[in-house]
């Protein structure tokens, strides 16, 4: 079996790589010309963006066509194919997906999972089926991890301003008004029953909001063991707090931190920093 994921995973291009797995690339369109968010460094992305405020670029996702070149290809090989992609609540790619495998038919046996996430939160999940396929476990296990780690997974972030989630209607501009004019910083998590974007609170500066943020987890998971990844845009002084947060209130085992995708950071601009957690238990036995 082969494993398709899509860039919004946050998946090193090395760590993709090293577990075999396939990227299908989301698209930024700036002015000049559509540019594959694997092309660009997340710096690099950055510079660009801000030198075009107040415009920002748009998104696309991999088209039907695209998918079904990908499963064709990877199918020469093995024709079982594991396609796991972001939240449908979020982004129409894993729809795009589910298109692809109709046409695909007979050539290739495409069992898709809607992560209901993105970005670490993703991530998790692709990795557990990397390594359930590295242990030979059998489809049905692995895809009851997926739906365990699903269920138990939390992505949380904070923004240092609302206005890139509006400008591309991930939130109306009357409730980024509304932030800009009080200087809050939203803390934002994705929703497990329809995997879209709500608010569990807010702090008036980023420190604050980390500090929301901590307090969010620790009453969700108490002194269970964590695996976390810190997710940030262009924040190496918030990120590095929050981990230093995180490990004095929380018992993680595992830390992690990465940068967010170019084909993420439109929506969010580069001032973002969050972070996925999921019980250490339920990759114990897979790592």
């Amino acid at each position: 079996m082969k494993i398709v994921t899509d860039s919004a995973a946050d998946m090193p291009q090395e760590e993709l790589k090293t577990l075999g797995i396939e990227e299908a690339v989301l698209y930024i369109a700036f002015p000049e010309g559509e540019v594959a968010s694997s092309d660009l460094t997340t710096d690099e992305f950055y510079d660009r963006l801000e030198a075009m405020v107040p415009a920002i670029p748009t998104t696309s996702l991999p088209s039907s066509g695209q998918f079904a070149e990908i499963y064709r290809k990877v199918a020469e090989t093995d024709p079982d194919i594991l396609s796991i992609h972001i939240s449908s609540g979020l982004s129409g790619t894993f729809n795009s997906a589910r298109m692809a495998a109709q046409e695909v038919g007979d050539a290739a046996r495409v069992t898709l999972v809607d992560t209901m996430t993105l970005s670490g939160g993703e991530r998790f999940q692709v990795l557990a089926a990397a390594y359930a396929l590295r242990k030979e476990w059998p489809l049905p296990a692995t895809l009851e991890r997926l739906d365990q780690i699903r269920a138990q997974t939390e992505l949380v972030y904070t923004l240092e301003t609302l206005e890139y989630l509006a400008r591309g209607g991930r939130i109306g501009r009357v409730a980024a008004l509304a932030g800009g004019i009080l200087k809050l910083k939203p803390v934002i998590h994705v929703e497990h029953a329809d995997g879209k974007y709500s608010t569990v609170g807010r702090g008036r500066t980023i420190p604050q909001s980390l500090d929301v943020m901590i307090n969010y987890i620790e009453h969700l998971y108490g002194a269970t063991p964590l695996l976390a990844t810190i997710v940030h845009g262009r924040l190496p002084e918030a990120a590095a707090l929050l981990a230093t947060k995180l490990q004095a209130k929380l018992k993680v085992v595992q830390l992690e931190n990465i940068r967010v995708s170019p084909v993420l950071g439109v929506h969010t601009g580069p001032g973002l920093v969050g972070v996925g957690v999921v019980p250490y238990a339920l990759f114990a036995d897979l790592m």
